[in-house]
């Protein structure tokens, strides 16, 4: 019989003798498991400034759509969020789909990167790598697809340079840095940035992961662990689960001065929805961003909620404007299995819409 909790001594008993075989099968296996490693597309570099790279993802056939399409993803992680593995890529399914699909890699910053600025990442190394694509490209505009804070800085980036690009796609981008529902902007806001950066240089990796640790410290810091223990004897799962471990924790330190300048603008001072943004000397105004935009947001993400997202429709200039939920969250946007089914297929046929600003050929 049932006790009032809703199982009995033998049901208790079975759950155990079940978890001790898991943890017993898991010593067993876990010393047969290889190391793992993101990033499964080849890929080949076309471009290059220090230690920003451009890449360009090398698929199974030549692309069909001539325009190029340029990730550019966050400073806070590796961009290969992306492209995690084999059968979690949005980059995969994006060259399935025929496009011709580059990457931005920041690198890691040293302390010889202390005093880039917000500046040195928009209007030297974006515009850089567009501008090798844009030759490549016989002088017309590619297609950006920006990712999160790499999202913000192509909303900027089409703000001051839109005749270099065609479409712009944005994913779990914010554009109002002060919803209520943003746990992180209200850290954020509080933070003394000035005398963080003055004492620290560049800001630790592992400081800002703490950070968005704590943001779930249930979840993130106990759940995921103890739910470890259901596929220790699971090789393909643990590898799984090893691997985005594996690029949660290999970040980059971030160049001081550029987040001084971007917590202060974006997030204390809300600067996309009060005109308040200068890179360099340029001020940052969305009602010049005219360009079709595509905007995807996540309906459970936790660092980027969707009010934050749909904020854009009401900034930016654009007449061609248009938004996509996906039921998920700020990882899950990427790697989900309904991810790989939605994601990839919604911005092709949004680029393919747009056809007089998309062109279509071999690329030679």
């Amino acid at each position: 019989m049932k006790g009032p909790l809703g199982f009995n001594a033998e049901d208790l008993l079975q759950e155990t003798l079940s978890m001790q075989r898991k943890l017993m099968d898991g010593l067993k296996l876990l010393p047969s498991v290889e190391d793992v490693d993101y990033g499964a597309t080849a890929r080949e570099e076309v471009w290059r400034d220090g230690k920003v790279t451009l890449y360009r993802f090398v698929g199974e056939q030549a692309p069909v759509q001539r325009t190029p399409l340029l990730i550019v993803y966050a400073l806070v992680n590796r961009p290969y969020m992306v492209d995690l593995q084999a059968d979690r890529s949005l980059v995969q399914r994006l060259l399935a789909l025929g496009h011709d699909v580059y990457v931005l890699d920041w690198g890691y910053p040293d302390r010889s990167e202390r005093y880039q600025t917000l500046e040195d990442y928009l209007l030297r190394y974006v515009d850089g790598a567009v501008d090798h694509l844009v030759a490549a490209n016989d002088g017309a505009p590619v297609n950006m697809l920006g990712v999160c804070q790499g999202g913000v800085f192509a909303l900027c980036y089409a703000a001051l340079r839109q005749p270099k690009l065609a479409n712009l796609i944005t994913m779990v981008t914010p554009v109002d840095f002060q919803t209520p529902d943003n746990m992180l902007s209200h850290w954020a806001r509080q933070v003394d940035v000035d005398l963080l950066v003055d004492t620290l240089g560049n800001i630790p990796a592992d400081l800002m992961n703490a950070s968005y640790l704590m943001l779930k410290p249930f979840r993130l810091n106990i759940q995921k662990y103890v739910g470890l223990l259901d596929i220790l004897d699971d090789k393909a799962a643990l590898q799984d689960f090893l691997r985005m471990e594996k690029w949660i924790f290999d970040s980059p330190d971030l160049a001081g001065e550029a987040f001084r300048d971007f917590i202060k603008q974006f997030y204390q001072g809300n600067g996309l929805m009060h005109d308040g943004v200068t890179i360099g000397e340029e001020h940052v105004d969305l009602r010049q961003v005219t360009l079709p935009v595509l905007n995807i947001y996540a309906e459970q993400d936790h660092l980027v909620p969707p009010d934050a997202s749909r904020a854009m429709g009401g900034r930016i200039g654009s007449t061609d404007y248009t938004e996509s939920s996906f039921r998920g969250g700020h990882i899950g946007i990427y790697v989900s299995g309904r991810a790989q089914r939605e994601v990839p297929g919604t911005i092709s046929a949004w680029v393919a819409g747009r056809t007089s600003w998309s062109s279509v050929g071999r690329w030679p």
